[in-house]
Protein backbone atom coordinates (compact mmCIF):
# COMPACT_ATOMS: atom_id res chain seq x y z
CA UNK A 1 0.00 0.00 0.00
CA UNK A 2 1.63 3.34 -1.15
CA UNK A 3 2.34 5.61 2.10
CA UNK A 4 2.57 9.32 -0.03
CA UNK A 5 1.47 8.50 -3.55
CA UNK A 6 -2.71 9.51 -3.62
CA UNK A 7 -4.62 6.69 -5.29
CA UNK A 8 -8.20 8.39 -4.24
CA UNK A 9 -10.08 9.86 -6.42
CA UNK A 10 -9.23 13.62 -7.06
CA UNK A 11 -9.90 14.99 -10.23
CA UNK A 12 -12.44 17.10 -10.26
CA UNK A 13 -13.71 15.91 -14.20
CA UNK A 14 -12.31 12.56 -14.50
CA UNK A 15 -13.93 12.63 -17.98
CA UNK A 16 -12.56 15.71 -19.27
CA UNK A 17 -9.21 14.66 -18.53
CA UNK A 18 -9.81 11.53 -20.26
CA UNK A 19 -11.21 13.41 -23.47
CA UNK A 20 -8.44 15.38 -23.91
CA UNK A 21 -5.69 12.69 -23.26
CA UNK A 22 -7.79 11.38 -26.27
CA UNK A 23 -7.41 14.39 -28.13
CA UNK A 24 -4.13 14.71 -27.69
CA UNK A 25 -3.06 11.16 -29.12
CA UNK A 26 -5.63 11.84 -32.02
CA UNK A 27 -4.49 11.24 -35.76
CA UNK A 28 -0.85 10.70 -33.83
CA UNK A 29 1.13 7.62 -35.96
CA UNK A 30 1.82 4.27 -33.22
CA UNK A 31 6.12 6.22 -32.47
CA UNK A 32 4.49 9.62 -32.07
CA UNK A 33 1.60 8.66 -29.76
CA UNK A 34 4.33 7.16 -27.49
CA UNK A 35 6.80 9.93 -27.69
CA UNK A 36 4.02 12.24 -26.12
CA UNK A 37 3.18 9.58 -23.65
CA UNK A 38 6.85 9.81 -22.42
CA UNK A 39 6.82 13.48 -22.50
CA UNK A 40 3.45 14.04 -20.52
CA UNK A 41 4.80 11.34 -18.07
CA UNK A 42 8.30 13.46 -17.43
CA UNK A 43 6.10 16.66 -17.49
CA UNK A 44 3.91 15.03 -14.58
CA UNK A 45 7.07 13.85 -12.73
CA UNK A 46 8.68 16.74 -12.53
CA UNK A 47 5.47 18.49 -11.33
CA UNK A 48 5.33 15.72 -8.55
CA UNK A 49 8.94 16.41 -7.66
CA UNK A 50 8.87 13.84 -5.06
CA UNK A 51 11.39 10.96 -6.31
CA UNK A 52 9.69 8.78 -2.70
CA UNK A 53 5.82 9.42 -4.21
CA UNK A 54 7.53 8.85 -7.70
CA UNK A 55 8.90 5.75 -7.17
CA UNK A 56 5.48 4.51 -5.14
CA UNK A 57 3.50 5.53 -8.62
CA UNK A 58 6.11 3.33 -10.32
CA UNK A 59 5.29 0.69 -8.29
CA UNK A 60 1.80 1.36 -8.76
CA UNK A 61 1.76 0.92 -12.17
CA UNK A 62 4.20 -2.01 -12.67
CA UNK A 63 2.44 -5.22 -14.48
CA UNK A 64 1.65 -7.88 -10.97
CA UNK A 65 2.18 -11.77 -12.02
Amino acid sequence: MPEHLRTDPGLAAPDDFYAALMELHRDLAPEDSTKVNAKLVLLLANHIGDMQVLREAIDAARPKP
